[in-house]
């Protein structure tokens, strides 16, 4: 079990709807579930896309803001949370963003409580997807990264993409340390090959994932599923990918032990 976080870059390198193709295709064991926690301060794009606004506002990050300040982030965590299965098994779920930017503020004192909730989550057989968005990796809500096993920064692997990321990894780098894995996941949409990218940047490519942009609707904004969308070629890199992530897990537990401290509460 295990914490990973994703981040982004300048313009939509597509980090949420990476988070999202790895939640739904990330494999599991019985009794064991993921949940993807949409932490990203400039606002979730989740519950508009993915979700169409089947759901109100009731759902989400904000909620646990009053419950964090309040001692009971682990109770009320558990009940914010929305089954994004067909079939309601409750085992792939997500915890929406901010609907609006304007409430990070409100977040500051919760993001630590909720990097320790995270840490504490995997020990009950849960992994847990971080979406930190554009800004999320750093600031007060970087404690999110530095707890983390993994942090895989998304680009796409054009000039003006690659760009931007070398300026974050390098960031993300000071953030962190070397606490947890840092990796590169790309989308591919331009003309630089993984070896180009990893000597470039000196990171590790962990995957690349196709630029199939009427697959990725489905994730990005609950677009009409395209036939055999799920054994298509995005579906299948993310399945993929979700291997080469557990390997990058656990080397890095090889390497340093799990992530602490541990500590939740109301696991479910």
């Amino acid at each position: 079990m295990a914490v990973i976080a994703l981040a982004g870059g300048l313009g939509a390198p597509g980090a949420t709807t990476t988070a999202m193709a790895l939640l739904l295709t990330w494999p599991l064991e019985m009794g064991h579930r993921v949940v993807l926690a949409e932490c990203d301060p400039d606002g979730g794009a989740i519950l508009p896309g993915a979700l169409q606004g089947t759901l109100s506002n009731t759902h989400g990050l904000r909620n646990l803001a009053l419950a964090g300040r309040q001692g009971q982030l682990g109770e009320a965590f558990w009940r914010q949370l929305v089954d994004v299965t067909d079939a309601g098994t409750r085992d792939r779920l997500v915890l929406p963003g901010l609907y609006d930017p304007a409430h990070a503020s409100s977040m500051g004192p919760v993001w630590d409580q909720l990097a320790r909730l995270f840490a504490g989550v995997e020990e009950h057989q849960h992994d847990v997807l971080v979406d930190l968005g554009r800004r999320g990796a750093f600031g007060p809500s970087g404690v999110l990264a530095q707890r983390a096993d993994v942090v895989l920064m998304v680009a796409q692997n054009t000039l003006r993409g690659l760009q931007s990321a070398q300026v974050r990894l390098t960031a993300l780098r000071e953030q962190v340390g070397n606490a947890p894995e840092v990796g590169l996941l790309l989308v591919d949409r331009g003309p630089f090959s993984k070896e180009e990218v990893h000597k470039h940047l000196d990171t590790e490519v962990v995957a690349m994932l196709p630029w199939l942009p009427v697959e990725a609707a489905v994730l990005s904004d609950g677009a009409s599923q395209p036939r055999k969308f799920a054994t298509g070629e995005l579906m299948r890199s993310a399945r993929t990918t979700t291997e080469k992530v557990a390997r990058l897990v656990e080397a890095r537990r090889a390497r340093l032990g799990p992530p602490g401290p541990r500590a939740v509460a109301g696991a479910r």
